[in-house]
């Protein structure tokens, strides 16, 4: 079996650097909000280009916090695309905000900058861009409509991470990002793990208060905030593999060339980039009208592949109110949309099996 991702292959890579980054940080006696947390923060932040990270506990937090941050809550709207995961629109709906859903391009994935400002209204707070699957959104675009009608820009950075853009990284293209650590990520911890990256100062000051407990001195407490940490045995873990990053990416870009100059299926559609280093493959996804068919064939050639996602935030249970209403491109992406193998340790024999079997369907 051709695994989608082999998170035990990732991570095996860098066992010595992370067992003597656990054994530090065991042997430190500080767990919660310590130096390794401070460091990571650091280069993180360098590494995005920008000037401050803090690191929370999840991605879902980081652009909860974000919002929270900004005031932005009930009465206000925050744009953000259709076909996202969901929780985008958590984030917004957390802070009793209104999430305000608009199509994405069929050929990026990515929200359409042609179809967001009809969508602005006098209620409307922020953008939220969203770099699905690793390709940076055309955030040129959305900057200058956001600046044209005074809105925050936040980006969902959580699958993009060292994606670029103009020569700037994905957590430095907007007010404040929010990324997501999450094991499976291109830069993964071993276990959940989230962090902001801005060079909003004053936004930098207010988020490490909402992270812990609305407080930044111990008992006195600013805000009513969260327990929302990322600590420190997961900082020092994410510190080791930042070190890789660059290089794992260049891996992914390698497996996704291959992908997208030897896939020859008129039945199956690959994805379009406009810049290789806009992209960082998170996740390689193909379309197909027979997706169902296409899945289990793939199964049958002993090849794994993921459904992302199958249901739009539009038609989940959490959203009944919003079943009813039609997305139709959305609706069509996730009705189409299968992830293929990709990741920094697959190898060009196991793509090259792959192409063939999806070549021969």
């Amino acid at each position: 079996m051709i695994p989608f991702l082999n998170l035990k292959a990732v991570n095996e890579q860098y066992n010595d650097d992370i067992n003597k980054a656990i054994s530090a940080v065991l042997s430190s006696g500080w767990y919660i909000l310590g130096q390794e947390v401070e460091s990571f923060e650091q280069k993180f932040a360098k590494y995005c280009g920008v000037k401050h990270c803090v690191g929370v506990a999840n991605g879902l937090d980081a652009l909860t916090l974000i919002i929270r941050a900004y005031e932005i809550g009930s009465g206000d709207e925050v744009i953000v695309p259709a076909n996202t995961y969901i929780a985008s629109i958590l984030a917004i709906s957390a802070n009793g905000a209104t999430p305000v859903l608009v199509e994405p391009s069929l050929e990026t994935y990515n929200i359409d900058p042609a179809l967001i400002e009809e969508k602005i209204t006098s209620r409307t707070k922020a953008i939220m861009a969203v770099h699905l699957y690793g390709q940076v959104a055309e955030m040129d675009l959305i900057n200058k409509i956001a600046r044209k009608h005074k809105l925050k820009v936040i980006e969902d950075a959580a699958q993009a991470h060292g994606a670029y853009y103009n020569n700037k990284r994905a957590g430095n293209l907007g007010d404040a990002a929010g990324f997501s650590f999450y094991p499976g990520k291109n830069l993964g911890a071993l276990g959940d793990g989230g962090a902001i990256t801005t060079n909003d100062s004053n936004l930098v000051l207010k988020l490490k208060a909402l992270r812990n407990y609305g407080s930044h001195i111990k008992y006195e407490n600013l805000f009513p905030g969260v327990n929302s940490r990322l600590d420190e045995i997961q900082a020092a873990i994410l510190k080791v593999k930042l070190n890789y990053l660059d290089r794992d990416n260049e891996k992914r870009r390698e497996i996704s060339d291959y992908y997208l100059n030897n896939i020859r299926n008129p039945k199956v559609i690959l994805p379009k980039i406009s810049n290789r280093l806009q992209h960082v493959w998170h996740i390689f996804v193909v379309r197909t009208e027979q997706r169902d068919e296409f899945k289990q064939y793939l199964a049958d050639h002993n090849i794994q592949t993921v459904i992302h996602y199958p249901i739009p935030p539009h038609k989940q249970e959490a959203y009944k109110e919003w079943n009813h209403l039609e997305y139709k491109l959305t609706e069509q992406i996730h009705r189409e949309v299968l992830s293929i193998p990709i990741s920094p340790v697959m190898t060009l024999e196991e793509a090259k099996t792959v192409v063939e079997v999806i070549n021969n369907y």
